[in-house]
């Protein structure tokens, strides 16, 4: 696989039983980038490992005044040098080639996987987590490959020249075999507290990282509440935290690397001690001691990698776990059995609410997390609570899906679809959505059924003022809105401005049954009261459910449900609940319990819905 190459057609389906797992399944599925690598490292250590030989040999030259053989010598090793030249110009190539394709296919796993599991991504694992793991995380998983694949070519390479040492001079080369293997091991009872502290400052490092993400996310609030301060001193405290564990762990790390740097220099002086020794008794020759000392100073170069590889696996194997954590979570649904889309009401079993076909259906919940648990239940998005997640190791899944029967579409449960004709079938926007950077015609090109025009969503949407603000933004846009980039997440625009670019391009879409959370939170009245017809106009004949409080959209609505401790206890027109349902009264008006237990007369409550009527707005505008 070269960079070229990317993106991966298929990342495959990796292992996700624990870190380590996780991270030979990378490597497995990068063995042949390992093996060049490996290749090319041996070239650049043989050949380093031959300049001794070729130094000895020109030095016994010298001794014997031979002009011949120290002339031989100079060629050899000007051919030593091209070669280490491109062994270590196509090893750091080739190494760097699995960092980049092993840090690009985590990132696709982690894409593909948010793009599965959705908005109930950042439910089940914070989005601040989620933002560490594609970042730092893969950083740390690609520096582990990129490492793995020096590491191999040093430990063939260690072994091949302690073997020709051991061939080519034996009273010294047995020497340096046998210290290899206590140089290379050595520092290995250091390691399990050194991974210890090295798992504790990355702890400490993704809280920091998730603080900062939540505390940026909401800024506009705290600034809103004064509360900059208060969240600048956690994130202080939390950063000091890092710090001291960095610190700690760097602590380690270099007690590691001095013990690397005393044991070979206990080894050289033991060498040339003893290596002095045999050649003033004429046992060696002053070249082949010469030969061996520089062998066994090149050999810590390779060493050094002993030392990476375990600092590598150290900081990638948490990191790896973080990853895997996110890759392992999977969505609760059945094989799917149904090949069709079907059509029909839209009925969900838990709370019996019923959307008729074709109908505007208004859900009103006095609690807004409630709203968004059923919103997400209507389109199939639905999890087990954090209780039956911690439950499930005790329970197997068929009695789970007992206890949460699935979401029904004519009669059809969602879970029994396939995940993309589910996902056409019901579509839900959620409170907060989400637009992503480019132009505007980027951002409402979008799969759907082809019957509803950009220019009828939008106009739908009440985007006309959105449109002209963004043919103003822009000066390369040619005075067309469609050509504007919007910034990430649109925070060029408001809060109402993001709302409704994101309804148009959820009316775009044209699903058989479209769940609206909260659609028109962010617009002022008269806005609200047009974008609610709009809904109703575009989507007629069309299933429609929105959850909301706001009396200009009830009153719109064919039908409206009021859900009160998770099950349906009432269903009618907004004026019919008014008058007859006290608890709807009270979320729909803000009542006080002294109030919801005075009974309203007729008139009141007519007088209380006509504050709340279209009419009436529009004869105020």
């Amino acid at each position: 696989m070269q960079i070229r190459d990317l993106p991966y057609s298929d990342p495959g389906d990796p292992d996700v039983r624990s870190g380590p797992r996780f991270l030979i399944w990378l490597g497995r599925n990068q063995i042949r980038g390992q093996l060049k690598s490996m290749s090319w490292g041996l070239l650049h250590q043989c050949a380093i490992a031959g300049l001794p030989l070729t130094v000895g040999f020109a030095v016994q030259a010298v001794v014997d005044r031979s002009g011949g053989r120290l002339a031989l010598a100079g060629g050899l090793i000007a051919v030593l040098g091209v070669l280490i030249a491109v062994g270590d110009t196509m090893l750091h190539r080739t190494a760097v080639t699995n960092w980049i394709t092993a840090a690009a296919r985590v990132q696709q796993l982690l894409a593909r996987k948010t793009a599965e599991l959705g908005s109930a991504l950042t439910r089940r694992v914070a989005a601040g987590e989620v933002v560490a793991v594609s970042t730092g995380d893969v950083e740390k998983i690609g520096w582990f490959v990129e490492a793995l694949s020096r590491f191999a070519a040093a430990a063939a390479a260690l072994v091949i020249i302690c073997a020709g040492l051991v061939l080519y001079l034996p009273s010294l080369g047995v020497l340096v075999a046998l210290a290899m293997p206590v140089l290379a091991l050595g520092v290995l009872p250091l390691l399990p507290r050194a991974t210890r502290r090295a798992d504790f400052q990355r702890e400490k490092a993704g809280k920091a990282t998730e603080l900062a993400s939540d505390t940026v996310a909401g800024l506009r609030v705290l600034r809103g509440i004064g509360g900059e301060e208060l969240f600048l001193g956690r994130y202080r405290r939390a950063s000091q935290e890092v710090r001291k564990a960095a610190v700690r762990s760097a602590r380690m790390w270099s007690l590691i690397s001095a013990i690397q740097v005393l044991l070979p220099g206990v080894l050289l002086i033991s060498l040339v001690t003893y290596g002095a020794s045999l050649a003033r008794d004429g046992k060696i020759d002053v070249g082949q001691l010469v030969t061996v000392y520089s062998a066994a100073t090149l050999l810590l170069f390779p060493l050094r990698h002993f030392e990476e590889i375990a600092m590598a696996y150290s900081f990638s194997r948490p990191s790896a776990q973080r990853a895997v954590r996110v890759l392992s979570l999977s969505r609760v649904a059945r094989p799917s059995t149904v090949d069709a889309s079907p059509a029909g009401d839209l009925y969900d079993p838990v709370t019996g609410l019923m959307a008729p076909d074709g109908l505007f259906t208004a859900v009103v919940c006095g609690d807004p997390d409630e709203a968004g648990r059923l919103a997400d239940r209507l389109g199939g998005h639905a999890q087990p609570s954090v209780a039956q997640e911690e439950d499930a190791a005790d329970e197997d899944a068929e009695a789970l899906d007992h206890e949460m029967p699935s979401v029904l579409l004519g009669g059809v449960p969602l879970d029994e679809l396939e995940l993309g004709a589910a996902r056409t079938a019901v579509l839900v926007q959620d409170k907060d959505p989400v637009l992503l950077s480019g132009t505007l015609r980027e951002l409402l090109d979008v799969p759907s059924s082809g019957r509803v025009r950009a220019e009828d969503a939008l106009s739908a949407a009440q985007c006309d003022d959105v449109l002209t603000a963004l043919a103003q933004a822009s000066a390369d846009s040619g005075g067309d809105p469609m050509n504007t980039r919007i910034t990430e997440r649109g925070r060029s625009l408001s809060g109402g401005q993001r709302q409704r670019l994101a309804l148009a391009r959820s009316l775009m879409t044209d699903p058989e049954a479209l769940v609206l959370d909260e659609p028109t939170s962010a617009v002022d009245s008269h806005t609200e009261a047009r974008v609610a017809a709009g809904i109703k106009a575009l989507r007629k004949d069309r299933t429609t459910v929105a959850f909301a409080s706001s009396p200009l959209l009830l009153d719109l609505a064919d039908r409206v449900a009021l859900v009160h401790d998770g099950t349906v206890v009432a269903v009618g027109t907004h004026r019919e609940l008014l008058r007859g349902e006290p608890h709807y009264r009270a979320v729909v008006t803000r009542e006080t319990d002294d109030e919801i237990a005075v009974p309203a007369a007729p008139g009141e409550a007519e007088a209380v819905n006509t504050i709340g009527t279209i009419e009436e707005i529009e004869e105020r505008a």
